[in-house]
């Protein structure tokens, strides 16, 4: 019998441990037993999970890949009164994985939706910086060729610290860019391996950082914390204005 806090007909997004497996919830291995399906983004990688904590529930893969197919199906599952689990491999769904589509999806046809708080890589990354945590901007990874460039130079701009998501083959060639666009002295984070055992946090700025992992090769998830473009002091932007007053 399922537990009365599993409600019929709704979707739970349940975040998995970015690397340590004790930062899974007590509440999230009990959703992930109780309810009638959990879709994976990889199954053979939670199938690891799901064995080390016991949870025999079925699995059905829902991926980047296949979302676009699946969806459709799902709803009406749900529509049908299941209950179904949205994990990915690791961290939250939808923060840079599978899961908006079908989050989406379930808004379309007024069925709940309940994301359980938990893992994600760049909030730890974020506050063991050392830069600014109050206002911040997530940018996930960069577009890889298409306005790559355009939206690096507004990130440059941006006054609230930065947060990007880069894979460690293209690391070093990121750090080249971010330190050519947003310039060399800018203090940055680059943080490897969140929560596992070999986590690494390696503070410099964006010329320090660039020239560290050009020669030195990165493994692992790779989370690049900027700090913000500083402000004009206020003289500085006094006088702007007073320039713009009398153009």
């Amino acid at each position: 019998m399922k537990n009365k806090s599993i409600v019929a007909g709704k979707l739970y997004i349940v975040p998995t441990p970015v690397g340590n497996l004790e930062d899974m919830t007590m509440r999230a291995i009990r959703v992930l037993k109780e309810v009638d399906l959990i879709l994976a983004e990889d199954t053979r990688t939670s199938g690891i999970l799901l064995k080390h904590f016991e949870i025999k529930t079925p699995m059905q893969s829902h991926h980047k890949f296949n979302e676009h197919q699946t969806c459709e199906r799902i709803v009406e599952r749900l529509e049908g009164g299941e209950t179904i689990a949205l994990i990915s491999d690791a961290g939250t769904p939808g923060i840079s994985d599978p899961g908006f589509m079908l989050s989406r999806a379930c808004r379309e046809h007024d069925i709940d939706v309940e994301c359980l708080p938990g893992a994600t890589a760049f909030v730890p990354a974020l506050v063991s910086s050392g830069l600014p945590c109050d206002r911040f901007v997530f940018e996930g990874f960069l577009p890889m060729k298409k306005g790559r460039a355009t939206r690096l130079a507004e990130l440059a701009a941006e006054p609230r610290t930065v947060v990007i998501y880069e894979s460690p083959l293209r690391l070093a060639r990121t750090l080249r860019q971010l330190e050519e666009t947003f310039g060399g002295d800018r203090p940055a984070a680059v943080c490897r391996e969140i929560s596992k055992l070999h986590e690494t946090i390696k503070k410099g700025t964006l010329s320090e950082l660039a020239e560290f992992y050009g020669v030195n090769q990165a493994k692992g998830e790779i989370v690049i914390v900027i700090e913000g473009c500083p402000r004009p002091a206020k003289s500085e932007s006094k006088q702007r204005y007073k320039d713009k007053e009398e153009l």
